[in-house]
């Protein structure tokens, strides 16, 4: 008996280390320069403390989000080939942010909500910072 109690307490506390690693990833976006004649942008990978949305922003130099121009789900955890179809035309040339956005403060669980300055499916920022990572359209 002492057996049975001692597996079921080892296989506890794996279990709720795993829990706890995976809820203490560090969010994070992974992408390169992409052709995106396809209509579409991708990322590598990315990995979210929470679910929520890989939004993609247009970008330039100052490196300022500007208007969204593609989204696409994220589950907490590591992500990859996320894939966001693009609702506007993208140049070559043209510069992306592809940024980790939460699921909070929207009237509906599931549907993008983030406008340009809003809160609603807002950006994640730990220790204040966007998780983002700019390509440039090829």
């Amino acid at each position: 008996m002492k057996t049975f109690y001692a597996a079921t307490a080892a296989a506890m506390l794996t279990a709720g280390s795993a829990f706890a690693a995976a809820h203490a990833m560090a969010d994070d976006v992974t992408a390169s320069d992409q052709d995106v004649s396809g209509g579409v942008v991708s990322a590598d990978m990315v990995t979210a403390a929470q679910n929520g949305w890989l939004v993609v922003h247009r970008t330039d130099a100052e490196m300022a989000p500007g208007p969204v121009v593609g989204y696409a789900p994220l589950r907490a955890g590591e992500n990859t080939d996320v894939v966001a179809i693009l609702q506007e035309e993208v140049a070559s040339g043209d510069m992306l942010m592809l940024m980790v956005h939460g699921e909070e403060g929207g009237n509906e669980t599931g549907v993008f909500e983030y406008t340009l300055g809003a809160t609603e499916d807002g950006p994640v920022r730990p220790d204040g910072e966007l998780v983002m990572t700019v390509i440039t359209a090829e």
